[in-house]
């Protein structure tokens, strides 16, 4: 997994701002970012070597339709008669110059009516299974730099996972880019078709959707992966998501949602007004 690491993020953790490799030669800060590259590298070596971190995911690939504007059935098998469950996904609801979309996840997805038949994937990797002993040995040992370095790094070869198994969908698994060939800058860069957005961030900002994508891959039991109750991922150096396969599909945020979207989402998702309020705070346009 390490050749697809980026790296940059890594330096942010340790609030060093720039991008790698460049900011190896920062005139500010280079001589510290060198030495913690060459701290980092030599502690994942020994990462590695000794192997103290277990990796384990699992991905689906299911039939699915988008249907009701903002909502994608997922179906039992491809004769699509059964719905196994039924994703719900917010749209931007923000006013946009030159007649630009107000998107929502679900447009890039077929349409039920269409009769197109489409699909989704799904995700959860991990990298975290073995790091709670050996961050509690380094704490013990007083030593905070290298325990906060195991977990920032954790998290990075997390990503990386997240990175090489959304590669070989795209090229094998799925395989509607069988000839792509980007190196790791491209790919950091996203230069590939498809986007695999996860629940809680920016397109899909509610959290609770992870519970959804875990009944439908079995995640616990496959890989060991919990949900807590605020649907926080654990092992905490843990990736989960979806995988849309639409040439057009993109990146974008929700946010600024009103009382009316709320209200309609929460009936959709069986839950009420108040319970969706606060899993949507941080992206609501009203008090």
């Amino acid at each position: 997994l390490t050749e697809y690491i980026d790296w940059s993020p890594f330096f942010w953790s340790w609030q060093l701002k720039g991008k790698f490799p460049d900011i190896l030669t920062n005139e500010k800060y280079g001589a510290e970012a060198q030495k913690l590259y060459n701290d980092a590298r030599s502690l994942l070596r020994r990462i590695i070597d000794e192997k103290w971190l277990t990796a384990k995911g699992v991905i689906g690939f299911f039939p699915a339709n988008a249907v009701n504007d903002d909502d994608i059935e997922v179906y039992t098998d491809d004769s699509r008669q059964t719905v196994r469950t039924t994703l719900r996904h917010l749209r931007q609801q923000n006013l946009k110059a030159n007649d630009k979309p107000n998107y929502c996840l679900a447009d890039f997805v077929a349409p039920k009516d269409s009769g197109v038949p489409d699909y989704i994937g799904s995700f959860a990797v991990t990298t975290g299974i073995g790091i709670e002993a050996r961050v509690r040995a380094f704490e013990q040992n007083h030593d905070d730099y290298h325990a906060i370095m195991l977990k920032s790094l954790a998290d990075r070869l997390a990503e990386a996972f997240a990175e090489c198994m959304h590669a070989q969908v795209r090229r094998q698994w799925w395989g509607y880019a069988p000839d792509e060939a980007l190196e790791n800058d491209d790919l950091i860069a996203e230069k590939y078709q498809g986007i695999r957005p996860a629940p809680g961030y920016p397109a899909c900002p509610d959290h609770t959707e992870k519970a959804t994508l875990w009944q439908l891959m079995d995640v616990e039991n496959q890989t060991g992966m919990k949900l807590t109750e605020s649907f926080a991922m654990h092992p905490a150096a843990s990736v989960s998501g979806w995988y849309f396969a639409h040439p057009e599909s993109t990146y974008f945020a929700v946010k600024g949602i009103g009382k009316d979207q709320v209200t309609d989402y929460a009936k959709r998702k069986g839950m009420e007004v108040d319970v969706m309020e606060k899993w949507l705070a941080h992206v609501l346009n009203y008090d």
